[in-house]
């Protein structure tokens, strides 16, 4: 399928903007420049999120006697199956360096409301501040709080699910295989956005893809380059998923992929390996659609749409007994 109009219509203005230096791309930008325009570009480019019935501000305590914020969705109803309500554990995208809790409000808001189940959205630490593997460490710091603590929010420890879009799927991707390794209380499910799963960014789809696609090859190396500690960081598993020898005994996964993303190749084939051992394994690829697309609730119908389809998924893994479709 041709890319969608609306986003090509959008891609020729952002083009311009470049040409014109009225705004630079933004690998030529510093990380704090980088995150005010990405924060600023948040309310122009999605809608508002939906009401839910509480959101409640979280702080974390990681490892090295640090914290983290986090964001805790409440839906304003939830089915009356147990006393405790499953809840989504979400990691937003960035490339390490970018995003925060504002930025993915309205997708969580959405996911919370559709599904519905509560959402805990973790601002893990960026960086260049904070290199490979503070990103990391801290998701899963967040998923073992949850795990001891997460009753004193009325949320289930047995039904959570791990999910976020690019790096931020990429995060999840780590929690699922370490609680399995160390023998954590494993998610129930994985919802996975276009996660960067691979070392070097050579696929088709990075090479036919490294320009014009909103998602940029060198805005891509800049992130990296930002986020790792060096290339030798590339090949370990939790920044390279398929560099991990073992995929067995995982929780199912869901991926959301978009047939113009340079991440495609990758997406896809992190869900190949996936099936080939063994993990239940759904692949959507949504045509003439870009990376970042389920936050582009202004620009495209399919935002909306993706959101549904990840509730509709989320709520068969919380509640088979409903058997929704």
């Amino acid at each position: 399928m041709s890319l969608d109009p609306d986003l090509s219509a959008f891609l020729e203005l952002v083009e311009a903007n470049a040409l014109s230096g009225e705004k630079p791309a933004m690998y030529m930008m510093t990380p704090e420049q980088a995150r005010l325009d990405y924060g600023a570009s948040t309310h122009i480019l999605d809608i508002p999120g939906p009401l839910v019935a509480s959101v409640t501000e979280i702080t974390i305590p990681c490892r090295d006697g640090q914290s983290i914020n986090a964001r805790l969705y409440k839906p304003t109803e939830l089915p009356a199956t147990t006393a405790l309500c499953p809840v989504l554990l979400y990691f937003h995208g960035g490339g390490y360096c970018l995003g925060n809790l504002d930025s993915h409000d309205s997708l969580c808001r959405s996911l919370a409301a559709l599904t519905p189940c509560h959402v805990l959205h973790v601002a893990y630490r960026l960086a260049p501040e904070y290199r490979f593997p503070y990103a990391v460490n801290d998701a899963h710091d967040a998923y073992r709080w949850l795990l001891m603590q997460g009753f004193a929010y009325g949320l289930d420890a047995t039904r959570i699910a791990v999910g976020g879009d690019s790096a931020g799927g990429t995060l999840a991707t780590g929690i699922a295989i370490m609680a399995r390794d160390e023998g954590w209380q494993p998610p129930v499910f994985q919802v996975l956005l276009y996660p960067c799963t691979s070392v070097w960014q050579d696929t088709g789809s990075h090479q036919r893809l490294a320009r014009g696609y909103l998602l940029e090859a060198d805005t891509l190396q800049w992130m990296f380059k930002l986020y790792l500690r060096s290339d030798a960081d590339r090949t370990d598993w939790r920044f390279a998923p398929l560099e991990t020898h073992d995929l067995s005994k995982l929780a199912p996964a869901y991926f959301i992929l978009a047939e113009y993303d340079p991440l495609l190749d990758e997406g896809m084939a992190y869900a190949e390996r996936l099936k080939a051992s063994g993990v239940d394994t759904q692949v959507n690829v949504y045509p003439g659609m870009v990376h970042d697309f389920a936050r582009l609730g202004n620009i495209v119908e399919e935002a909306g749409q993706v959101r549904q389809d990840l509730a509709d998924t989320l709520a068969k893994a919380f509640y088979p007994e409903n058997n929704r479709v």
